[in-house]
């Protein structure tokens, strides 16, 4: 897994892993590889016996994003791996402070296009979901707004509590407890549909901006070459875990469980790599 550990994808590999460990009387043990943006640990992975033993927890960023970021990567998302699920499907959120000048939807879109640029919105660094979320609706509403790229969505949600950014795009997970205590409002989600999680917020296409959907999603994946009747045992185990304890565990915190077939998932990762590409040029990101 090409993340530290700690953290919301550390978090899901550790309760996905007790879970296929229970279903399957197999023991599983996290592997932290981290290091040049998720590629050591994705590699690893890529490169591994395709037995089943080896498997990884992706998050979209390092299966769909990075092919956008840098002109060479050791491995290809859609050819050296084997999709088993996705995991989880962590929804993109707009929010603000509740005294902000833009405390509504339509209360941003005014000010950003009568003094365009001046906006400014934080994210967890360039390339992104936050960043690319921006991208994004700033695309769909024809609007322009002044990214300013933090290392960690954490540090990004620290400034807008202090007033030193006007808005963010972030994972509900990441923004769920200040939410709740009021400390922030949400203003619509990236989704095609709400969250039970914040059942009362709109939707970004709800309220006008169809095509704003961007997920900070994660996945399982093997190695290419997997055996078809070892993914489909790892599919149904997901499928179970996410349906049970391991479901539960994951909206505790804001994030929603959200299993798919295999063929869903090498779909997801398609699609997605195609839009992250589009965003990522818009956004005028050279690849590294």
């Amino acid at each position: 897994m090409g993340v530290p550990a700690g953290g919301s994808v550390d978090m899901v590999a550790r309760l996905i892993s007790q879970s296929l460990g229970d279903d399957l009387g197999q023991s599983f043990f996290v592997d932290n590889r981290a290091g040049g943006s998720g590629i050591i640990g994705t590699d690893f992975v890529a490169r591994a016996n395709p037995d089943g033993y080896t498997l990884g927890v992706v998050p979209a960023a390092f299966i769909a994003t990075n092919r956008s970021l840098f002109k060479k990567l050791p491995y290809d998302p859609e050819k050296d791996f084997a999709p088993i699920s996705k995991l989880v499907n962590q929804t993109m959120v707009l929010v603000t402070k509740p005294n902000s000048k833009v405390g509504s939807l339509e209360a941003l879109v005014a000010f950003a296009k009568a003094t365009p640029g001046a906006l400014t919105y934080g994210s967890g660094g360039e390339g992104s979901p936050h960043h690319l979320s921006g991208v994004l609706f700033s695309n769909k509403a024809k609007i322009s707004l002044n990214h300013v790229p933090y290392k960690g969505s954490a540090p990004a949600i620290v400034d807008l509590l202090a007033g030193h950014v006007d808005i963010a795009f972030a994972g509900i997970s990441e923004v769920l407890p200040h939410l709740r205590s009021g400390k922030l409002i949400a203003l619509g989600l990236l989704a095609h549909q709400r969250s039970p999680l914040l059942p009362d917020v709109p939707t970004l296409e709800q309220k006008g901006y169809k095509g704003v959907e961007l997920s900070a999603w994660m996945c399982l994946v093997a190695p290419a070459g997997t055996p078809r009747e070892v993914v489909s045992r790892l599919n149904a185990s997901v499928a179970k875990a996410l349906a049970g304890t391991a479901g539960s565990k994951l909206q505790e915190v804001g994030l929603e469980g959200s299993a798919s077939t295999p063929e869903q998932l090498a779909e997801l990762i398609r699609t997605e790599s195609a839009l992250h590409r589009e965003l990522a040029k818009a956004a005028g990101i050279v690849p590294q």
